[in-house]
């Protein structure tokens, strides 16, 4: 699992496992990550994590983020990368990310108001979709209590052919902005696959074959998904 190690000065104050969606980062106690240091903003950072892949994204903060000495609005994380906030800084580890060039492209879930006018235009449709999405599932209840069994994802094409991938979120996004993104959902009833954006061509995701539907799509154990040309085996347990 993806974690960040704390440290100040050189020393380890702590580390923080990203077990969530979204995990911010600032001064304030009600962060996920409390830095308490006056040369860190109130609500400084975010980290979006998708499947095993993290972003960090930049929140307007008044003495900005680093990496590697860079000052970055929004970028993926490599394992190893060291985050600087003022004085301290944020170790990312996690072994399984997949790099700029991994099997599962990273869908960016871009923020209103960004200023990177390129992105905008690429993914504010996703966003929206994305956001509506988890709005309905929420307001629907769909993280109960009697919700499914533990399910996952198993790479079938790549070079990480055979890599497994635990779903544990109620949203689960897959795909590449542009070309088609799809979105797995945890429902009471089992789990669903959703298209979020057919990209330029208009082409939806793939289940054993066959093009899906406008309607949310159940998926059932061994089925065989194609999302942006990546296949996937879906396994529940």
């Amino acid at each position: 699992m993806a974690k960040l190690i704390l440290s100040f000065n050189g020393a380890v104050v702590g580390e923080h496992e990203l077990t969530k969606e979204t995990t911010t980062i600032g001064r304030k106690p009600t962060n996920d990550i409390q830095v308490d240091n006056l040369a860190v903003s109130g609500v400084h950072a975010k980290i979006l994590t998708i499947l095993n892949d993290s972003f960090i994204e930049d929140l307007g903060s008044t003495n900005g983020t680093y990496i590697g000495g860079e000052k970055i609005t929004k970028r993926a994380l490599n394992d190893g990368d060291v985050i600087t906030l003022g004085k301290h800084e944020l170790r990312y580890e996690n072994e399984a990310a997949s790099g700029e060039d991994g099997d599962f492209e990273k869908t960016m879930i871009l923020t209103p108001g960004s200023t990177d006018e390129k992105e905008v235009t690429v993914d504010k449709k996703v966003e929206a979709s994305i956001g509506k999405i988890a709005s309905d599932l929420a307001a629907a209840g769909a993280a109960g209590s009697d919700g499914p069994g533990s399910a996952r994802l198993t790479l079938l094409s790549g070079a990480n052919s055979g890599k497994s991938l635990e779903i544990t979120k109620v949203l689960t996004t897959l795909g590449k902005p542009g070309v088609q993104v799809a979105a797995i959902t945890r429902r009471p009833l089992g789990y669903f696959l959703i298209v979020v954006d057919t990209g330029p061509e208009g082409r939806r995701p793939l289940v054993n074959d066959k093009e899906i539907g406008s309607q949310a799509h159940p998926l059932m154990d061994s089925d065989i998904i194609d999302v942006a040309g990546v296949k996937m085996g879906f396994y529940q347990d």
